[in-house]
């Protein structure tokens, strides 16, 4: 089992859904200096970041844009400095603000998954638009959230502030029921 564990998992059968709060994360805000381009974010990390929205990395270390020169950055597996590792590799090129327990990760998959999604974000969750590596910045039911297609299961990840989350694990138990 990754060092990630599940908090708590709710599971709709009938609607294959499966939601999970993931915990021990690490999560930093990463913003570019002014004119440091994503290409030399990606040459001091050993990632091709994306200019806008969009996952690149794997458990040890992705990205996920969130605006101009600014990315989430996330590890499964944090050593307790981490987020200092990641400043010192950046240094020159970009802010570091560790951001890992200000975030409430919500993993949801399943053939429901989408459907779940569409009733909340303002976003075309079709297989062929959003897809894995898709990622977006964006609110759900009044809440602002970042999230990310993980795999083709499909599987996404959902980022909201820790003060939050009891709302938008609300909103979700909710709509998925309503389905």
């Amino acid at each position: 089992m990754p060092s990630s564990s599940i908090r708590r998992a709710y599971v709709s059968a009938a609607n294959s859904v499966v939601i999970t709060e993931q915990s021990g994360l690490g999560l930093a805000a990463v913003m570019s200096r002014k004119g440091v381009r994503p290409a030399a974010i990606g040459a001091a990390l050993g990632l091709a970041p994306s200019e806008g929205p969009g996952r690149v990395g794997d458990a040890r270390l992705a990205l996920i844009g969130t605006g101009p020169g600014t990315w989430l950055a996330l590890t499964e597996a944090p050593d307790p400095d981490w987020s200092l590792q990641l400043a010192h590799k950046l240094t020159g090129l970009a802010s570091v603000s560790d951001q890992s327990g200000g975030y409430m990760v919500f993993r949801i998959g399943g053939n429901g998954a989408r459907a779940l999604l569409q009733h909340g974000a303002f976003i075309d969750f079709h297989p062929d638009v959003f897809r894995q590596g898709s990622a977006a910045t964006t609110v759900i039911a009044h809440i602002g959230v970042i999230l990310w297609q993980r795999d083709d299961t499909p599987t996404f990840d959902v980022a909201t502030f820790r003060s939050y989350a009891h709302s938008f694990r609300r909103w979700v138990e909710t709509t998925a029921a309503a389905l």
